[in-house]
């Protein structure tokens, strides 16, 4: 073990949070800050605080993982959902304030490598990851190896459109997958129960305000066993189940991995979720086994991921 480090920065809608790791994976610092998700010149001044942060001596390369459309051989974040960030050079501008090599993958792929090499997927060949949080981002391991695609923009499976008709999502078209099936559909229907069932337990957390029926608050109100908060969650876990099902026909993957935020509701989404699934899958009954589990590396998923991919690239 050479016991080189690196540092992982992962870049959501509302916070940035930096890691450094060692290369068999050891946490040995980590900071978060909020996301300039909106303010462009913001970005990567902010980027770079996150990453001055945690470095010191014996970092030997950066890794940026970020919701979006990523140029990975340029480095260049094309477009993201949520960011009003377009074109941003974030490989050369953290290149030129750090002096050392930077990677810079989609969020939910570097994720997907983060669970392959050190969680649930571990030991697995053949993997999908499915992120599972304001949106819906995913990540593929094929032959123990990343699939890219032609472009590098592989795995965005949460912009499959499933309902033409359905709520209008930030990539710019309507009904798409993440817009039923993640917590923006958890915390809309969350918002609708507080202003129809008033006397529900999801009503009285938000203290009768619906903008308040965030995603966790649901998922707490279900924890807690509230039948309209376990009504939602089902009916969402169900729309997750269908588009695991279209996935797992077209990729024929050992392991499907659940992360991100929504994912952390364990057996309240991953019960329904499986229930789906099955009904939906060609040839259940025929076809071998395979495991929809929840992720092992939590938040940390991306920014672990990205920094080992981040440590293999400036491997010589």
């Amino acid at each position: 073990m050479s016991g080189r480090q690196a540092v992982g920065i992962d870049i959501g809608g509302t916070k940035i949070a930096a890691i450094r790791i060692s290369d068999d994976g050891e946490i040995r610092a980590r900071t978060l800050i909020p996301t300039p998700a909106t303010d462009q010149n913001a970005a990567l001044p902010a980027i770079e605080a996150a990453g001055t942060a945690v470095l010191e001596d014996g970092v030997v390369a950066i890794g940026v993982g970020m919701a979006g459309l990523i140029d990975v051989r340029s480095g260049v974040l094309l477009s993201a959902p949520n960011l009003a960030w377009r074109n941003l050079p974030v490989s050369e501008g953290l290149e030129a304030r750090f002096g050392m090599p930077v990677t810079v993958d989609n969020d939910a792929t570097a994720a997907a490598w983060g669970e392959s090499r050190l969680g649930a997927s571990r030991g697995y060949d053949d993997s999908l990851f499915v992120g599972v949080g304001t949106g819906i981002g995913g990540g593929i391991v094929a032959g123990g190896r990343l699939l890219r695609g032609a472009h590098g923009h592989a795995g965005e499976i949460g912009h499959i459109i499933v309902d033409p008709d359905g709520p209008p999502c930030g990539c710019g078209n309507q009904g798409c997958w993440e817009q039923v099936a993640s917590g923006l559909a958890i915390a809309r229907a969350g918002r609708r129960a507080v202003a129809e069932e008033p006397g529900s337990m999801i009503a009285g957390l938000a203290g009768g305000d619906p903008r308040r029926a965030t995603g966790e608050l649901v998922t707490e109100a279900a924890r807690q066993g509230d039948t309209a908060a376990v009504a939602i969650l089902t009916t969402v876990a169900g729309r997750l189940g269908e588009g695991v099902a279209g996935l797992v026909n077209v990729l024929d993957p050992e392991v499907v991995v659940i992360g991100g935020g929504v994912g952390e509701a364990g057996d309240l989404l991953l019960g329904p979720l499986r229930e789906a699934y099955l009904a939906a899958v060609e040839g259940a009954d025929v076809r071998p086994d395979v495991s929809i589990v929840e992720a092992r590396l939590g938040n940390d998923a991306g920014a672990i991921g990205a920094a080992l991919l981040a440590i293999e690239a400036a491997s010589p």
